[in-house]
C-alpha cells in the first residue's frame, strides 16, 4: 500500500483550493459535533478546552466552510504522537507544525478532517493553554464589531481570488488585517479606526 512522505502530504494540502461561501448556521452544529466525538477520542485528563473560532464562528459572516476549532491540551509533546496516531486511523490529515509560516518553534498539531466527499470540513489546532489566545481575541471583536467584520469578509473574497490555489500566501495575507485590529485599544474596537 502506498503511503505519502510527509512532503506531499503538506504539498497536497497546501494547493488545495480556496473558496469563501456564504454563512451557514449548521457550522456551529458541526463544532459541537466535532467536539463530543474529541472528547470520546482522548482521555479526560488530556483535553482542557474546546473553542469554535475563525470566520464559521461568526453569525453571518462570509467564510471559507471549514470549521476551525482550538483543541487546548495538558501535553503538547504527547500530542505528538498520541494525536495522529488516534486521528489519522479514522481519516485525518495531521501535521506537527509551526505557528507562522517560518519552521521554527513554538510547534503544535494541527489536522484536517474531511466530509463524506473529500472536501475539508474542520481544522482542529491542539495546543497548550492560551496559545491561541489572539486568535479568540480577533473572533470575538469580529462577533462584537460588524464593520470590522464586513471589512474582513471583503478582503478575504479578494484573497480567496487572489491566492486560490495557495493557502500560505492566503493565510499571510490577512495577517495584516489582523495584525492592525488586535493592535487597536479595546474601546476602537466599538468602531473600525482606518
Amino acid at each position: 500500500m502506498y503511503k505519502e512522505t510527509t512532503e506531499q502530504k503538506i504539498k497536497r494540502v497546501v494547493a488545495e483550493s480556496i473558496d469563501v461561501v456564504p454563512y451557514n448556521p449548521e457550522w456551529s452544529e458541526l463544532f459541537e459535533i466535532e467536539k463530543v466525538h474529541m472528547m470520546a477520542c482522548f482521555q479526560d485528563d488530556f483535553i482542557l478546552r474546546i473553542e469554535h473560532f475563525g470566520s464559521t464562528s461568526v453569525t453571518g459572516l462570509l467564510a471559507k466552510p471549514i470549521v476551525d476549532m482550538i483543541i487546548e491540551i495538558s501535553d503538547v509533546e504527547r500530542g505528538k504522537n498520541l494525536i495522529p496516531n488516534i486521528l489519522e486511523p479514522q481519516g485525518y490529515d495531521c501535521f506537527w507544525r509551526p505557528i507562522g509560516s517560518e519552521d521554527v518553534p513554538p510547534y503544535f498539531t494541527w489536522c484536517i478532517k474531511r466530509d463524506a466527499v473529500g472536501q475539508r470540513s474542520h481544522h482542529l489546532h491542539f495546543v497548550e493553554k492560551g496559545f491561541k489566545d489572539k486568535e479568540l481575541r480577533f473572533r470575538d471583536v469580529l462577533r462584537e464589531n460588524s464593520e470590522i467584520a464586513n471589512e474582513y469578509a471583503k478582503l478575504k473574497v479578494f484573497l480567496a481570488a487572489e491566492y486560490k490555489n495557495d493557502r500560505v500566501a492566503y493565510t499571510a495575507a490577512k495577517g495584516e488585517f489582523i495584525r492592525r485590529i488586535l493592535d487597536m485599544p479595546c474601546a476602537c474596537h466599538l468602531r473600525l479606526v482606518n
